[in-house]
């Protein structure tokens, strides 16, 4: 579509025009019988529209903490269960709540967060549960549903920016032993342009500087060409294919000017000793960094450390400080710097840990009965929802699943979870599945 505001005498148009909101927009033409999202993009290439949507941009972290951390060493620590293990318990800012020892910066901001210590899920295996918790449903063949980040990208993002929509940030960028879903098809049905930029490891974008035989005048003009024909063989053939290549080639003419975002380099050393040395918090040095510029989704995975199957006691003492200390920065750092309220952060796993501990000292895989926290961004501060049994084997006290999540997340960030969105191409469409209720008690 292009835009078809029609002008007032004076031929200029009107104040609504100029302050139309993304969201309003699409589900009033969704409304009109609208078949595609991807259809309307022209018109929010109009500076008015586009600056108007920034003044309003909300955006999501996500430190993911792949392998599924223990509830009991973070936020519902048993000390006093036969399951609780070794470490004892601190009290937070919230009053009557104590989060697990290892984590004393993190009750200190209790008061900024939100935990839920009544997650109650199905799958039991990495992939299927890392699968389930980043789409918010489980598989329905032959369609594949987009990710959180991919829907929020599409949701958040400006199509005016350089600034990917979709970021994720890994140690591990080329696979590890979840590589099958890193390579897997993240943005389903909504297309490859809002899949991620996947980037870790080294803390910079590589190969994204014009040769430099390569003229500005050249490159311009080799793109201009490209563009053109790719755009006539997409209208030729109504090729989607060809409309998520464009987008594509023109994310990455953009991280060719937003680069240095992500360049370790270019962040204050200081700011580099709070969060590091390791990569999961420099990386979430980067995740503010980015947000702070505008980037709307921002995912951090740390590799796989807290899959801790033998010797976890031992492990955790090493693995919950630094978590704790990530985020105690961050929350912090959002909130000085006025984007905590506009900025989603959601702590989780794809599961917890078994109450148990097997033979080798270690906890194994546990879907039952889980914690995850949140703040920022729509999120009510200093609460606590949800509790488990005094040896947390079972929720006893409003069990959540992934559904009621994502209505949450979506929710927070004002995104209606259940107005559905015909997907180009095939008869389905995206909205939290069973119209599932958010988590009410944590929605500000």
């Amino acid at each position: 579509m292009t835009d078809n505001t029609e002008p007032t005498e004076s031929g200029v148009c009107t104040p609504p025009e100029h302050t139309l909101h993304r969201r309003l927009f699409l589900q009033g033409a969704m409304g009109a019988g609208a078949t595609s999202l991807l259809s309307w993009n022209g018109l929010f290439s109009l500076p008015a529209i586009a600056e108007q949507a920034k003044k309003q941009q909300k955006h999501c972290i996500l430190l993911w903490l792949c392998g599924a951390p223990s509830q009991f060493e973070t936020w519902d620590p048993k000390p006093n269960s036969i399951y609780g293990g070794p470490f004892k318990s601190v009290p937070t800012k919230i009053p009557g709540v104590h989060f697990g020892e290892l984590m004393p910066r993190c009750a200190s901001i209790a008061d900024k967060l939100a935990v839920v210590r009544s997650m109650k899920t199905k799958p039991n295996e990495h992939f299927q549960a890392i699968n389930l918790l980043q789409r918010g449903a489980p598989p329905r063949e032959p369609f594949i549903r987009p990710t959180l980040g991919s829907v929020l990208a599409q949701q958040l993002g400006h199509l005016d920016s350089p600034i990917p929509n979709f970021i994720l940030l890994d140690p591990c960028p080329e696979g590890n032993e979840f590589k099958e879903f890193k390579a897997g098809n993240w943005a389903g049905w909504l297309g490859a342009q809002y899949g991620p930029v996947r980037a870790g490891g080294e803390y910079k974008l590589a190969d994204v500087n014009r040769l430099v035989d390569t003229t500005t005048q050249d490159f311009e003009q080799r793109e201009a060409l490209r563009r053109f024909l790719t755009k006539k063989y997409q209208n030729d053939r109504a090729s989607a294919a060809a409309a998520s290549e464009n987008a594509v080639f023109s994310r990455v003419k953009g991280l060719m000017s937003c680069a240095e975002l992500f360049d370790m380099n270019k962040i204050k050393p200081k700011d580099r000793e709070r969060y590091g040395p390791g990569n999961f918090g420099l990386h979430t040095l980067m995740a503010r960094n980015l947000v702070e510029n505008g980037a709307p989704f921002v995912m951090v995975s740390n590799g796989m450390p807290w899959d801790c199957h033998v010797f976890q006691h031992e492990i955790y003492q090493m693995l919950v400080p630094e978590v704790d200390r990530i985020i105690f920065n961050l929350i912090n750092d959002l909130e000085e710097r006025g984007l905590l309220d506009k900025t989603l952060v959601v702590m989780m796993g794809e599961f917890g840990r078994t109450p148990w501990l097997n033979t080798s000292r270690g906890r194994d895989h546990y879907p039952d009965a889980w914690s995850l926290a949140m703040a920022g961004a729509g999120i009510k501060r200093g609460v606590v929802v949800g509790a488990t049994d005094k040896d947390g084997v079972d929720v006893v006290e409003k069990p959540f699943n992934e559904k009621n999540l994502f209505a949450t997340i979506f929710t927070a960030l004002g995104i209606d979870p259940y107005v559905e969105y015909d997907a180009p191409d095939i008869a389905t469409s995206y909205r939290v599945e069973d119209h599932a209720q958010p988590i009410r008690e944590i929605l500000a």
